[in-house]
Formats: C-alpha cells, sequence, structure tokens
C-alpha cells in the first residue's frame, strides 16, 4: 500500500501491457477487489485505490446527501482528483493508460461512469456492475472509442434497473459501444456477474 500519489492503493505488477482499475463498493477498500481482477485478467496489472470519503466509518469514492442521491459538487472534484491520481500513477508505475480499463462495483461503479463523462481521456473502457447514472454532465463527452460493459440486477433494491436503463441510453449518447447484461439478481456480485465480466474483457482486448 502506498500514499505517495494522494490515495491510499494497492498496485500489483502484471505479465502484460494492460492494467485494470479496481473500484471498490461503499464499506470497501483497496484490497478488496484484487482476487475478482486477478481471476478476471490473470496476466493485467492491478491498481486498486481507496475511496477517501467516509459514510459512517465506511469509504466511499464520494459523498452522497441521502440512497441514490448524490453530491454532485463533491462527486465533480472526487472525479478530477481520482482521474489527476491515475494520470500520476501511469507515470509512477509506467503503465500504458491507454490500455486502462476499469472494473467497478456500486459505488466504484459510479465514480467509474463520472469518469467516463467528466475525464473520457483516461479510461478505455469500463465495467460498471451495479451503476446507476451519476451525474448529467454540461455537455456530454465523445466516448465513441470507448468500450462500456453495464451488469445489473432485476431485483436489486439498491439500484433500480430503470436506474440503471438510464445510465445505459446516457452512454449511448455518448457514443460508447455499449454491452448490457441485466440478470436475476440483487445489488450483490453474482458468479454470472464475474463470468460477464471475465468474457466482456476477453472480448473488449481484441477492439
Amino acid at each position: 500500500m502506498s500514499e505517495n500519489l494522494g490515495f491510499s492503493h494497492q498496485f500489483v505488477a502484471g505479465s502484460s501491457d494492460r492494467t485494470l482499475l479496481l473500484l471498490h463498493g461503499t464499506g470497501g477498500d483497496e484490497r478488496d477487489l484484487l482476487s475478482l481482477g486477478r481471476y478476471l485478467d490473470p496476466e493485467a496489472a492491478l491498481l486498486s485505490p481507496r475511496g477517501q470519503v467516509l459514510e459512517n466509518g465506511m469509504p466511499r469514492f464520494f459523498r452522497r446527501l441521502a440512497e441514490g442521491v448524490f453530491d454532485e459538487k463533491d462527486l465533480i472534484g472526487r472525479t478530477n482528483e481520482l482521474a489527476d491520481f491515475l494520470q500520476q500513477a501511469a507515470t509512477h508505475y509506467a503503465f500504458d493508460q491507454k490500455k486502462l480499463r476499469a472494473v467497478g462495483y456500486s459505488n466504484g461503479a459510479n465514480i467509474a461512469g463520472a469518469l467516463l463523462l467528466l475525464r473520457p481521456e483516461i479510461l478505455r473502457g469500463a465495467a460498471l456492475l451495479r451503476p446507476m447514472v451519476p451525474l448529467i454532465p454540461e455537455r456530454l463527452p465523445d466516448l465513441t472509442s470507448s468500450s462500456v460493459l453495464v451488469v445489473a440486477g432485476n431485483q436489486d433494491p439498491v439500484v433500480p434497473l430503470e436506474k440503471a436503463r438510464e445510465l445505459v441510453t446516457l452512454l449511448r449518447r455518448a457514443g460508447a459501444d455499449i454491452a448490457v447484461y441485466f440478470e436475476d439478481a440483487g445489488h450483490a456480485l453474482t458468479n454470472n456477474t464475474v463470468e460477464t465480466t471475465k468474457r466482456w474483457l476477453i472480448e473488449a482486448r481484441r477492439k
């Protein structure tokens, strides 16, 4: 773990030129998704930062005012801080930022979505697991070179399916290459979620 770049984080070197950015959900930390990341791509480097906001002692990547209601000013600021960290990390760890893809769960999926919408130069693509619309930017970015996976559960009590559909519509309007998987599940990740993400990452590498 290092705090040199502004975020407590874990970096695990890989044997390829690919890097996965792992973004945890509320209450997680920089270690939560490491084993998942290694399963998803055994050869990729793994970069996993810890969210810098605490909600009742639980790390998050940005503040919320209530369930599903985000502090947009804080979200914008935190998204830019994370983007700057990723640029510094690419230099520090000498990885190719053009091959950086995010895998985000819940709150992590939402900050990954915000990166796509506000700082589209940062990510090549993202797997958004149980996401919703983080914000609607004043101007939609050009995401025609970005590939995105959205995986949502039709019984999710935290993120209703309609919220995920709204995000899909927004990203499509921005030109992203979208793959969508709605599964019979709640908010927790399932084996189907994991296997769908793994297949998508393999396919995304071919593009």
